[in-house]
């Protein structure tokens, strides 16, 4: 193994569930690997509530978490990323900026869980169940032999992954 601490941005439009979900989790489960960010295109400026409570529940730091745009992530003395990762549809159609360094990407889709319909606990089963489709598409990240790929090879495991029925 290199040594390389790997940075990944996961991209949504509002940076509020899924992309939050994503950084929160790789970053508990990929310490000394993989370093975690998120952003959205246009975000909402919170992050759900929901997504709060799964990731307290689960025991993952919440601590630095924020909504914000993806701008952040694309201007001179920002962290170079390696890997970025649309989590959502609309997202993944929009114009990005242009990435320093030109980070391998990848389009990893999953229902919007804020836009669940019902009472709380209806909304919440979804938050869950996207979590864990989240959750099975990072393990399949981290399963990865990312030192030993070829571009061409990594890039094609990071769209399989995409296209994978969690």
């Amino acid at each position: 193994m290199s040594g390389k601490i790997y940075n990944v941005l996961f991209l949504c439009t509002h940076n509020s569930a899924r992309s939050i979900l994503a950084e929160a989790y790789l970053n508990h489960v990929g310490k000394g690997r993989f370093f975690a960010y998120s952003a959205g295109s246009h975000p909402s400026g919170t992050i759900n509530p929901i997504t709060i409570h799964i990731l307290r529940r689960n025991g993952y730091a919440i601590d630095g978490l924020r909504s914000k745009g993806w701008d952040e992530y694309a201007v001179p003395g920002t962290p170079e990323m390696d890997f970025v990762i649309t989590v959502c549809d609309s997202a993944a159609g929009e114009v990005c900026p242009v990435w320093p360094g030109q980070p391998m990407t990848a389009h990893w889709g999953f229902e919007d869980p804020s836009q669940a319909k019902g009472t709380e606990e209806e909304r919440s089963r979804v938050f869950h169940r996207v979590f864990q489709q989240i959750t099975a598409r990072i393990q399949l990240f981290l399963s990865l032999p990312v030192e030993q790929l070829d571009a061409i090879s990594l890039q094609q495991r990071l769209k399989d992954i995409g296209r994978s029925k969690p």
